[in-house]
This record gives C-alpha cells, sequence and structure tokens, in this order.
C-alpha cells in the first residue's frame, strides 16, 4: 500500500482515544522558572525535551533580516550531529574525538579538549554534551562517559561501562539532573549487543542504577524465543533522552532489534526493542513501556528524544517521531499506574510498501528506507500554537535478505541479515517539515524540503520556526501558517543542532554546520559553528 503525505487534515493515520484526556494528567512541562530563557541547557533545552525557546526578539517581522555575526571553523571536518547548548553566553559542543567551549557572541575559542579513542566510531559522530554544576559529560566511541570541567575544560573522570567492546560506542548526548547522569549505549546493529541505560554519580561516574532493554528474566525475555540458538541483539540507544522534572520520571527511545531485516531469525515481539520506555530515574524501576514499532524488519528505531507536554487540552503526552515515518503520540497520564496507551500515529514522510515480507529470493524495496523518517532530532513542540513540529527524510530502501544458512557474526560485528541492502540514489533524497495538531494528530502544515530534514527543529516565541536540510539550506518558517519567511543557503551540509539563545542581552541563533559522513548525502568541506543575529 502507498501512503504519500497530504496536505488534508486527515492525514493522521489514526486518530485513538482523542477524547478526554485522562484522569491522572498532570502539568509536567519543565518549570520555566528551571531554565534561564537566555540558556539552551540541555539537547532540546529543557529537560523535557519541547525545543521551545522563550525569545521574541527576532520574530516574523524582522527574521529576514538576519545577518551571519560570527563563525567557529572546527579544526576539523567531520559528520557534525552535535546539539549545541548555551549556558551564560558560553556554547559548548563536540564532536567524536574533542569537545569545544566558545563564546556565544563572538565564537572566539574558549578551549577545546582532545581525546582520541583506540576504537574510533566508523560514522565518526558524537551528539552533544550535558551540563549540570558547572560540570559537561559526554560519551565517547570506546563506550566510555567523562566529565569535563566547563570553564576550563580539564578532564575530571574517565569511566568505562561495562558493556564496552568491539563495536559498542556511546554517541548520544547525556542527561543531567539532580546528581546523575543519564546515558545509554550504541550498537544495535550488533551481534550479541544489547541496550543498557546506566545512571552515573556526577561526582564520579559511579553506576548508581543499570536498566537492561531485554532484562535477564521475566516476560519480556520469553519474547525472543530462538533465544537459545540466536544471540539477543538490540534495543540500543544513539540518542538523547527527556525527563520530566516534577514526576522524576525518565522517557528512553530504545532501538530496532537484531539481526535488523531477518525477522525469523528471532521471531517473537522482541521485547523491550522499539519502545518508548518509562523509568523512574531514582532508582531506574520500569514504569510503563509502549513498543511502537512491532515486528520490526525495516530498521525502523524508535529513536528520538520524546518531548513531555501538556496539550492545550490538557492531555500529558510524549511526542515520539522515528525512523518509521510516524509521530506516534502516547498518553503519559498512567504512566505510574503502568499505563503508555497510543493517543495517534500521523505520517511524517512517505511510506510505501511497508506490509511485503522481504525476501531471500529477490530484492524488496521499502519507503522509509533504513535511512528515512526522523533521525537524532526529534519533534518540536510550540505550546502558545499547540503545534508539534517534525522534520523526516523521504529516502526508500531496496533490500534481499541473506540465505537462512548464513552464519550468526561474532559478537561485535554487523548483523543486518542482509545479503544487500541500499538505499536509492543521493539524489533522490527529498525531505519534510510537518505541522500537526497535538490534540488531534491532523496536519497544520507542511513543507517540502529538496534534501532531508535531519537538523533540530526550533520554534520560539517570536513565532518562528528554524530548520535545516541536508542540502545546505537555513530556513525559518511561520510557525502557525508555515509560510517561508527567510532561507539562506549555507552551502554546507546541516544535521546537527539549532539554537536560540542570549548572548550579551541579543537574540542569537546558533547552526552547526558542515556534516560530512560517510552515509549521509550532501557533504561538506569545512564544520562550522555559524551564529546569526539581526543587525
Amino acid at each position: 500500500m502507498r501512503n504519500v503525505l497530504s496536505l488534508s487534515a486527515l492525514s493522521a493515520l489514526a486518530l485513538l482515544a482523542c477524547g478526554r484526556p485522562s484522569p491522572n494528567t498532570t502539568s509536567t512541562v519543565t518549570p520555566a522558572s528551571s531554565i534561564a530563557p537566555g540558556d539552551w541547557l540541555t539537547f532540546n533545552r529543557t529537560l523535557a525535551g519541547d525545543r521551545y525557546s522563550p525569545l521574541a526578539d527576532i520574530n516574523r517581522s524582522n527574521v529576514a533580516g538576519l545577518r551571519v555575526v560570527c563563525r567557529y571553523a572546527l579544526p576539523e571536518v567531520t559528520a557534525l550531529q552535535t546539539g549545541p547548548i548555551v549556558v551564560g553566553g558560553t556554547m559548548y559542543f563536540t564532536t567524536d574525538t574533542i569537545s569545544y567551549a566558545i563564546d556565544g557572541a563572538t565564537c572566539a575559542e574558549k578551549w577545546e579538549s582532545v581525546r582520541h579513542s583506540p576504537t574510533p566510531s566508523r560514522l565518526a559522530v558524537n551528539r552533544g554534551a550535558a551540563y549540570m554544576d558547572g560540570k559537561l559529560f559526554r560519551g565517547t566511541s570506546d563506550a566510555h562517559v567523562i566529565s569535563l570541567d566547563a570553564a576550563t575544560g580539564t578532564q575530571l573522570w574517565d569511566v568505562t561501562l561495562d558493556v564496552a567492546g568491539r563495536g559498542v560506542t556511546v554517541p548520544m548526548a547525556p542527561t543531567a539532573w539532580h546528581g546523575l547522569v543519564f546515558v545509554g549505549n550504541a550498537g544495535g546493529d550488533l551481534s550479541g549487543i544489547i541496550g543498557h541505560v546506566y545512571a552515573l554519580d556526577a561526582k564520579d561516574g559511579r553506576v548508581v542504577w543499570k536498566f537492561d532493554v531485554v532484562p535477564a528474566e521475566g516476560r519480556a525475555r520469553s519474547t525472543w524465543p530462538t533465544a537459545a540458538k540466536y544471540p539477543i541483539s538490540g534495543g540500543a540507544f544513539w540518542t538523547a533522552f527527556t525527563l520530566d522534572e516534577n514526576a522524576g520520571i525518565l522517557y528512553v527511545a530504545s532501538g530496532n532489534p537484531a539481526p535488523d531485516y531477518d525477522i525469523a531469525v528471532r521471531d517473537g515481539e522482541n521485547l523491550y526493542t522499539n519502545s518508548l520506555i518509562a523509568l523512574n530515574a531514582a532508582d531506574g524501576r520500569l514504569l510503563a513501556t509502549n513498543q511502537l514499532v512491532k515486528h520490526d524488519f525495516h530498521d525502523w528505531d524508535v529513536d528520538s528524544p520524546a518531548p513531555l507536554v501538556t496539550t492545550r487540552g490538557g492531555r500529558a503526552i510524549a511526542a515520539s517521531a522515528n525512523k518509521d515515518g510516524l509521530l506516534s503520540v502516547v498518553d503519559r497520564g498512567g504512566v505510574k499506574n503502568g499505563a503508555m496507551p497510543l493517543v495517534f500515529q500521523a505520517p511524517t514522510t512517505t511510506r510505501d510498501n511497508i506490509e511485503t515480507p522481504l525476501s531471500r529470493d529477490r530484492k524488496t524495496r521499502f519507503c522509509p528506507g533504513y535511512l528515512g523518517g526522523s533521525e537524532w532530532n526529534g519533534a518540536a513542540f510550540h505550546p502558545t500554537l499547540n503545534a508539534i513540529y517534525v522534520g523526516a527524510a523521504d529516502w526508500c530502501s531496496t533490500v534481499q535478505l541473506a540465505p537462512d544458512t548464513a552464519p550468526v557474526p561474532p559478537k561485535g560485528a554487523g548483523w543486518f541479515g542482509a545479503a544487500s541492502q541500499a538505499m536509492d540514489p543521493p539524489a533522490n533524497a527529498k525531505g519534510w517539515l510537518t505541522a500537526f495538531d497535538a490534540d488531534k494528530g491532523t496536519v497544520k502544515w507542511k513543507f517540502a524540503a529538496p534534501r532531508p530534514i535531519l537538523a533540530g527543529v526550533t520554534p520560539t516565541a517570536g513565532g518562528i520556526v528554524f530548520a535545516a536540510d541536508l542540502g545546505g539550506t537555513l530556513y525559518a518558517f511561520d510557525a502557525d501558517k508555515g509560510t517561508t519567511l527567510w532561507q539562506l543557503a549555507v552551502g554546507q551540509s546541516m544535521g546537527g543542532g539549532i539554537v536560540s539563545y542570549l548572548a550579551l542581552g541579543k537574540q542569537r541563533i546558533g547552526v552547526a554546520t558542515g556534516m560530512k559522513s560517510p552515509i549521509w548525502p550532501g557533504g561538506s568541506n569545512a564544520s562550522q559553528i555559524v551564529v546569526y543575529g539581526l543587525p
């Protein structure tokens, strides 16, 4: 079946339980007082992950006047997917091997801290740092977590996660709260590697608690019926978490099971992969889960940070936009009672041939592909407009399964279960930015981009939504109507963060530009932080 996004307000795939909000609903948006309006304190600004900036000096009437204020040229050209954070006018960001601090007003470097890994990541990716109490926290490509002094870049501690080994990395931006640092390991496409969530003591990196995506016993373990023959694999983490500060609940999105395509090898529900998982932040206790992508055979991770917001209608939701090309919204009102039901799902990109089983004898094309849908930057929320914004890649894959006699790779080696897998030609890779009504799931507006939109989507109190595509174009849209108010050909592929902050009392827009990736189209010859502002 073919399902291409439509401008119709009826484009929601399913509108389930859209009536009265749960009676247990409470307002769980991060308290405005906890973050200075001019700071961008964590990967998605707030721990709740809404990406909304309360700054309004740059607005609909003057955004067309944006100019470059300063640039910082990194001494490396890399797959720049970092989500910069800004604290008191200082911007912090990361690459696979270097952590940086620059002046948010002038782009002058304050410090850089280099840490080379003996096992560098093939993707050369790190997506950012967390900040708390004058310290930074980040992961590494050899599955370490390190802490740095935010003022000087001096390393304070370096701990190795117990899952460290071949292929295991920590590319996600951690979450820091109440003396704890929350982080997870990547490697879910590898044989024998399972995802884990860790809470580390911010003082010394000691493990306070650990949650296994596939527990050693219980119902979830029983959903892997072939475990006696094939190693349980998957459910890893490579994107940021979100946190309900009021309730003390951490929301994590687990990735695909492996082998990615050969569902016959693993069979079963494969819990808790491809799930939105709610954990008690204090002790890691499982509260509720919802497996948003069931019986996955397309490599459709539930992957991106899910903003935790309260809609205009009073419903507490988590908005999870993922690689399956769907925005999946769940009700959080009953999480403490073990319930996190689906409210609605709505398409964010082309979904085509999704029901056809993959074959060992022929190639099958499907959309979105394994590099389609929403990736490491998830949905954003504008509270005044009650709108959820989602960027996505419209790019399809063709896959043929490996023979059923194919051997299991050694632990830590890639395990896709494919004889061949390929994306469509890069020239065919397009993108979407879609605004949804947060209560109904109906489309408010949409923009068809010439290239995938993977960069962070940032709504502001000035009535603007900032976004960027892999072709190197930076956009400012009317947040309510979707009209393009300003666009600029930057000339470098963009897949990192776009942040709104104050520097010397003036609103600035900081953009991570220049993503030179071995797997994404739109290469770059320079990696930079570019800061924009009004004259």
